[in-house]
């Protein structure tokens, strides 16, 4: 019998970094709003006091930033003044370029189109080249690494009982921290659960701790996982008033692996939120989750990552790889060639088939971009099942 452990981590909507990626995607959201085939790059940072919107922006629409800053920052619970950091009041500063000429010529114009190609999905190439992960397994109903997912789950819930009023004394920074025990590779316990959240000056820490395992740790957590020697750790250091960006400065896309999978799957690096899906690091990464969530949901692995990697200004990407973790009857060569044969994995074929030039970006830029069933994104979708049995048949 083997054991390990294993950890994930989320943050709640009030932490200074996924302040900053909501700030991006609400950007995002309201030009494609207008102009849908607009290319944007719009990344934030946030510290007491001020947040500093930059990036390269292409389009033929206007959207008045501050406004959108500021109906965020407060929408999160940033709007009283004793926090240090208020929508209302705090500056605004914009720096803002269209995208570099260099880069449009290659998506407005692919490797493929430069060189005859017909197919309009050809047109449109990489954004930029990298590489791409999504992954699925079978610990958890939306195919999901439980670790993550209980973590993304206590994280939301804690803003949920803040906003409610229910736990009156939060405030909106906080982050979240499961540990699962694993058996011969399955999910058996969770181990440990870590759960700091900023709050008023003038509550206990005896209150605070108690109040947290009975209303978001006990109501979240399944009571299967949790056992007589669970430990739980809530405000370990004793105390968290100072939060929000003016305890740490914010910037989009520090927090990529609470954004996918817990650090379960690998990564490869680019960030999601603040762009448009012309970006593969953003609608290649949704791509490979809608791949591998099929392969499983299928049956054909119990779990499985997918690798996906392009060259900027190229349509098709340069290789397709897929891993089943020995949980297959079929090997890792014959499921990369039937998803080949299944899915369209071209840029302007993965924006056509998710259909991505939507406003949809804000809600996804906290708790997670995977496995949010709960907002009937189509990368979530298990539509693909028996064309993939099909093409191994």
């Amino acid at each position: 019998m083997e054991k390990y452990l294993f950890t994930s981590e989320s943050v709640t909507e009030g932490h200074p970094d996924k302040v900053c990626d909501q700030i991006s995607d609400a950007v995002l959201d309201a030009i494609l709003t207008q102009d849908p085939q607009a290319h944007v790059a719009c990344e934030v940072t946030a510290t007491t006091g001020v947040v500093h919107v930059m990036g390269e922006i292409s389009t033929e629409c206007y959207v008045d930033i501050p406004a959108i800053v500021r109906d965020v920052v407060c929408s999160i619970g940033y709007d009283d003044p004793s926090y240090g950091f208020n929508g209302s009041t705090c500056g605004v500063l914009t720096s803002i370029d269209m995208q570099s000429p260099d880069i449009a010529m290659g998506v407005n114009e692919s490797y493929e189109a430069q060189n005859g190609a017909q197919d309009e999905d050809d047109r449109i190439g990489a954004g930029d080249q990298g590489m791409m992960f999504g992954y699925a397994c079978d610990e958890t109903p939306e195919l999901m690494p439980l670790a993550i997912s209980l973590s993304h789950q206590l994280a939301k819930k804690l803003a949920a009982v803040r906003k409610s009023g229910e736990l009156p004394y939060l405030r909106p920074d906080g982050k979240t921290q499961v540990t699962v025990e694993y058996v011969d590779g399955k999910p058996s316990r969770v181990d440990t659960v870590v759960v700091s959240t900023q709050h008023e000056p003038d509550v206990s820490l005896e209150q605070i701790r108690r109040d947290i395992v009975e209303h978001i740790v006990r109501p979240v957590i399944p009571s299967q996982w949790l056992d007589e020697n669970t430990k739980y750790f809530v405000n370990p250091t004793g105390r968290f008033v100072i939060g929000g960006p003016v305890g740490d400065s914010g910037l989009t896309g520090r927090k990529i692996i609470g954004d996918t999978y817990g650090g379960y799957g690998r990564h490869g690096g680019g960030a999601f939120s603040g762009k448009d899906p012309t970006k593969v690091d953003r609608s290649a990464a949704y791509a490979a989750r809608y791949v591998a969530k099929n392969i499983v949901a299928a049956g054909l692995a119990k779990k499985c990552e997918v690798e996906l990697a392009y060259a900027i200004g190229v349509a098709h990407p340069v290789s397709v790889m897929v891993d089943a973790f020995g949980t297959s009857a079929y090997s890792n060569e014959q499921l990369a060639e039937a998803v080949k044969s299944v899915f369209d994995l071209r840029p302007a074929a993965i924006i056509r088939d998710l259909d991505l030039r939507r406003p949809i970006y804000r809600k996804l830029a906290a708790y997670g971009h995977m496995g949010r069933e709960d907002l009937g994104v189509t990368w979530e979708r298990t539509d693909r099942t028996d064309a993939l049995k099909k093409a191994l048949a």
